[in-house]
């Protein structure tokens, strides 16, 4: 009799581990999703025809694991007579890389290859982000303040911190306090909703450890000798280059829920099950192992057991095992950030480039004090068949806040009006451009490095001591993990059951900004 995994959560790590457990071993996986959509938090979500990125996904992995299992789902698409190549793992190809009309003879199950571009808007102006000691920097912040941030930059390399154990610290040491304070505090706190010596050094040790100014100055200068010698422009793999300083990135034609809707579609094409609509109620231990998971339509028995759901649901929906007080008090002092997208369709951007209706920014990270809105996601520049209609402008203006604060309760009409208005005030929009909009709101979208996330290895240690339990991805392991990530801890977890492996230490090291244990 084959043996079973029950795995919670339909997103990149559920899928993953039931994708790889069908192609690796004999082992039958059943996907308890809890919604009606796949994906996660990198679902597509489609309002009138338009399709929105809930938080933006670039396809970009330093791992050649993840980028191969990508591309094996949706290969890239090839151009149309026009296009620029592309060399990856050694291949040269000719792929689409510009914004193109629909076209009803191309078939959608490819992935774009686009260009990233991200900028900073702040005292009404736009500056490159990661910041660049460009003529346009400079002139937009002004002498005094640019000679305060090159005194303060010296001093950080001079007398840096010992021991940084904050993130206002782990900031200061690497671009100088003056520098922090101008672009780095007011966004960072308010994406996390508390101040930045509150959270730990290990979310910029998660996200950015590899960036500084040095390696921002040395990727500009790659990219300037690169224009007058050539060559290397156009590697995909980008691999001696800062995931924050990368440049192409691959794309679903119709959104990142795309790759999970069609990865869904092969696991039951293979024989495996996902099943819509469970929401775990419990999680049922014997004798130091996972039995069974129940939820409000049955109970499933498995061999095999991997949560991706959020660690404080999963410790509290345990049944048959005693979970110590330490363990259930650290658990019930996660926090998480959560999420709102709202969506507006607009005739064009007040900030448009001459001869479009547009800007090239995939998207735009809003440090301007005076609005709440986070950031803005340009739609039609992640793939221009997230439009439904190429002469509007689609956009998505993202807004970070805790589950049932004032504005997660706002009414949609409310928080529509409320986020337009935000972008006219800081001169994004005219007000009277703005045809529709809807809201999405994403509960626990981030895991927060404060509260008792401190004392988060009380946890582990507990969860670990079953056997058959394999927690999983950005929620499951509670880690600020981007996708590529979240799937290696899937792929590293059924290596382990191949290789009879019972440490699980392996999957907790995945770890965002590293080489992933590759060789070089």
């Amino acid at each position: 009799m084959k043996k079973r995994a029950i795995i919670i959560g339909g997103g990149p790590a559920g899928l993953t581990t039931a994708y790889e457990l069908l192609k690796r071993t004999d082992i039958h996986p059943v996907v308890l999703e809890k919604s009606s959509i796949l994906g996660g938090i990198s679902q597509t979500v489609v309002y009138k025809g338009n399709r929105m990125d809930i938080g933006g996904h670039r396809f970009f992995s330093k791992s050649d694991r993840v980028m191969e299992w990508w591309l094996e789902i949706l290969p890239l698409q090839r151009a149309r007579g026009s296009g620029e190549q592309i060399t990856y793992q050694g291949r040269t190809r000719k792929i689409e890389t510009t914004a193109m009309g629909p076209d009803p003879d191309a078939t959608n199950e490819v992935m774009l290859v686009r260009g990233r571009k991200s900028r900073i808007y702040f005292l009404r102006k736009f500056f490159e982000y990661p910041i660049t000691l460009s003529k346009d920097t400079l002139l937009n912040l002004g002498l005094m303040r640019t000679i305060r941030i090159g005194f303060s930059y010296l001093r950080a390399m001079l007398f840096p911190i010992r021991n940084e154990k904050n993130l206002e610290q782990f900031f200061v040491n690497r671009f100088g306090r003056e520098l922090y304070l101008t672009f780095f505090k007011s966004y960072t706190e308010k994406v996390w909703g508390v101040a930045c010596s509150e959270i730990s050094a290990e979310w910029g040790a998660q996200r950015i450890k590899g960036l500084s100014i040095l390696k921002t100055v040395a990727h500009i200068f790659k990219k300037f000798t690169t224009k007058i010698f050539g060559g290397g422009s156009g590697d995909l793999s980008q691999k001696g280059t800062e995931t924050s300083l990368i440049e192409k990135f691959l794309y679903p034609k119709l959104g990142p829920g795309q790759m999970w809707e069609e990865v869904a579609r092969r696991v039951r094409e293979m024989g495996g099950e996902v099943l819509m609509e469970q929401d775990v109620r419990a999680l049922v231990a014997q004798h130091g192992r996972i039995r069974a998971v129940r939820t409000a339509s049955g109970t499933f028995e498995g061999d095999y057991f991997f949560s991706t759901m959020p660690v404080q649901e999963l410790i509290r929906s345990l049944e048959g095992a005693a979970v110590p007080a330490d363990v259930r008090e650290v658990s019930d002092g996660l926090m998480y950030r959560d999420f709102i997208t709202v969506g507006l369709l607009l005739k064009k951007l007040k900030v448009h480039e001459a001869s479009s209706r547009l800007i090239r920014d995939n998207w735009i990270y809003v440090q301007e004090p005076d609005v709440l809105a986070g950031r803005l996601q340009i739609f039609n520049n992640w793939s221009p068949y997230l439009v439904s209609d190429p002469d509007k402008v689609w956009v998505g203006v993202e807004y970070f806040c805790y589950e049932g604060d004032d504005l997660w309760n706002k009414p949609a009409e409310e928080m529509k009006s409320f986020a337009a208005d935000e972008l006219a005030r800081i001169g994004i929009i005219d007000r009277g451009d703005v045809l529709d909009g809807t809201v999405i709101h994403m509960p626990k979208t981030y895991p927060a490095y404060f509260g008792t996330y401190d004392r988060f290895d009380t946890i582990r240690h507990f969860v670990d001591g079953f056997a058959n339990l394999y927690l999983l991805g950005r929620n499951g392991m509670h880690k600020y993990n981007n996708q590529d990530h979240s799937m290696l801890t899937a792929m590293t977890a059924v290596d382990n059951i191949i290789e009879g492996r019972v440490d699980k230490s392996n999957i907790w090291a995945t770890n965002t900004e590293q080489e992933y244990h590759e060789s070089k």
